[in-house]
C-alpha cells in the first residue's frame, strides 16, 4: 500500500479542515463498538464507553492492566490478536489507536468502506470523527470540540463542569426540576467553605430562607428574581419561631418553588435541621439534606487547633453550651465529661462559659486546662482569644468576646502555630 495520501484523499482531507466538526451525542446501548489497541488511549476512552451501554469488542494483542480488568469483569470483549480486515464489520463506531501506523491506515480505510465512524488516535485529520473533552455534573454531559487543539477544549471543559458544580454558572432545571425543599449546611462562615453541591442548589434556588449565621456573601451572588427571606425576621404571630420557619417552607414548596433552607454549619449539628426535615416529611414536601461542615472542627481548624493529636486527645466531644449546667433543661452530663481526656468543643456557649468552667472545675478539671475562644470563625472577622478553665470567665468581658464563637477546652489549644 502507498505510504503517502492519493491526491483525492488529501482534497478531501482538506475540505474536511475547512469546516467544523458537526457535534452529535451517540446512542450506542446494545450497539457494536470496536476499540483497536489496548493501550493508555483504549485505558481512558473505554470507560465512557462502557457507561454508554455500548457491545465493545477490543482487538489487541496485549492490554495495558486496567483495561486487562475490563475485559477479566465481562465489561469487554477482548480478542488478543492484531487487527485483521473485517474487524469493523457491522461496528458502528470505532476507536483507532493501535500503535501500528499502517494498520491504523488500513483500519481507517475499512471504516471509509463500511460508513463506521472512525476516532483516530494518531492521526486526527484523517479521522472522520473527534473525541470531544468531556466532563458530567448531575446529569448534564459538557462536551467541547476545539479543533486540533485538546488542551484548550480541556481546559474549557473544565471551567465549564466546576462552574456547574459550584453554582457559579446557573444552569437551573426546567423541565425536570421538581419543586422541594434542600437543607443546605453553609459551613462556618467562609462563602469558600460551603459544599460544592449546596452552592449550585444556591443558583438554582426560588427562594432561599436564609439563618444570621449562614454564609452571607453567597446571597449577593444570586440572580435579582430569587426571593431572599431572612429567618430572624419571618413574623412568627402565634407560633414559635421553629414553627413559623417550617410554615414558610412549606409554604414555598407547596407554590411550587425550589426552596433552599440555607444554615451555618451543618443542618444536623444544632440546627434544628431534623425538625424541618419532619415537618417537611408530614406535609409531603420531598426534601434533600446537604451536609455542610460544622463549625466544632473547622473553627477551631482554621486557627491552628486541631480537634485531636497524636499522644495529646484521642477523642473530641461537641456540646451545646446555649443553657448552664445548672439548668433543669440541660441534657449535657458535665460532670462525665470533666472526667474526660480529649477534647471538649462548646458551641453557642459564650455567655455560660464561666458557669461551665466552674463545673468542669468542680467535678474534677484541672483549672489550668487551656481555653481558646474563637470569634466569628473563617470569616474577615476572626479572632482568637486564649485562656485557661480558670481565667476564662474574666477574659470573655475584658476582651468582650461575643457570639458566634467556638470554645475549644483541652491540651490542642497548645499544640501548633498560635493565629489570631
Amino acid at each position: 500500500m502507498a505510504e503517502h495520501a492519493e491526491p483525492a484523499e488529501q482534497a478531501a482531507h482538506a475540505e474536511q479542515a475547512e469546516h467544523p466538526a458537526y457535534p452529535v451525542g451517540l446512542r450506542l446501548t446494545g450497539r457494536r463498538v470496536v476499540v483497536l489497541g489496548g493501550g493508555q488511549v483504549a485505558q481512558r476512552r473505554l470507560p465512557a464507553l462502557i457507561a454508554a451501554g455500548a457491545d465493545i469488542v477490543l482487538v489487541s494483542p496485549e492490554a495495558t492492566p486496567s483495561v486487562e480488568a475490563m475485559a477479566a469483569g465481562g465489561e469487554i470483549g477482548w480478542e488478543r490478536r492484531p487487527y485483521a480486515e473485517g474487524d469493523l464489520a457491522d461496528a458502528w463506531y470505532a476507536l483507532i489507536a493501535t500503535s501500528d501506523a499502517e494498520a491504523n491506515e488500513r483500519a481507517s480505510a475499512e471504516g471509509e468502506r463500511t460508513r463506521t465512524w472512525c476516532v483516530r488516535s494518531d492521526d486526527a485529520g484523517a479521522a472522520t470523527a473527534w473525541t470531544p473533552a468531556t466532563g458530567r455534573s448531575e446529569g448534564v454531559t459538557v462536551a467541547v470540540l476545539t479543533g486540533r487543539d485538546p488542551r484548550r477544549s480541556a481546559a474549557v471543559r473544565d471551567a465549564i463542569v466546576e462552574g456547574l458544580r459550584d453554582g457559579s454558572l446557573a444552569a437551573p432545571h426546567h423541565r425536570t426540576r421538581t419543586p422541594g425543599v434542600a437543607l443546605v449546611g453553609g459551613g462556618p462562615g467562609d462563602p469558600d467553605l460551603i459544599t460544592v453541591r449546596g452552592r449550585r442548589l444556591l443558583a438554582e434556588a426560588d427562594v432561599v430562607i436564609a439563618d444570621r449565621l449562614g454564609p452571607r456573601d453567597l446571597l449577593d451572588e444570586l440572580p435579582p428574581h430569587v426571593e431572599v427571606i431572612d429567618a430572624a425576621k419571618i413574623p412568627y404571630g402565634r407560633f414559635m419561631a421553629q414553627e413559623a420557619i417550617n410554615n414558610a417552607l412549606i409554604e414555598h414548596a407547596k407554590a411550587g418553588k425550589a426552596v433552599v433552607r440555607l444554615k451555618g454549619g451543618d443542618p444536623f449539628v444544632f440546627g434544628r435541621g431534623m425538625e424541618e426535615a419532619e415537618a417537611l416529611a408530614e406535609a409531603g414536601i420531598p426534601c434533600t439534606v446537604v451536609p455542610g461542615i460544622s463549625s466544632s472542627i473547622s473553627v477551631p481548624g482554621a486557627v491552628g487547633i486541631p480537634v485531636t493529636h497524636r499522644g495529646v486527645a484521642h477523642e473530641f466531644t461537641v456540646v451545646s453550651g446555649h443553657v448552664a449546667p445548672d439548668d433543669e433543661r440541660s441534657l449535657v452530663d458535665w460532670e462525665s465529661l470533666a472526667k474526660l481526656r480529649g477534647t471538649l468543643v462548646v458551641l453557642m456557649g459564650v455567655d455560660k462559659i464561666g458557669a461551665i468552667a466552674q463545673t468542669l472545675v468542680a467535678h474534677g478539671k484541672s483549672p489550668d486546662t487551656p481555653v481558646a475562644l474563637v470569634q466569628e470563625g473563617t470569616t474577615a472577622s476572626q479572632r482568637r482569644v486564649d485562656a485557661t478553665l480558670a481565667t476564662v470567665a474574666e477574659r470573655v468581658r475584658a476582651e468582650d468576646v461575643r457570639p458566634p464563637a467556638v470554645i475549644v477546652i483541652g491540651e490542642v489549644v497548645t499544640v501548633g502555630p498560635r493565629k489570631a
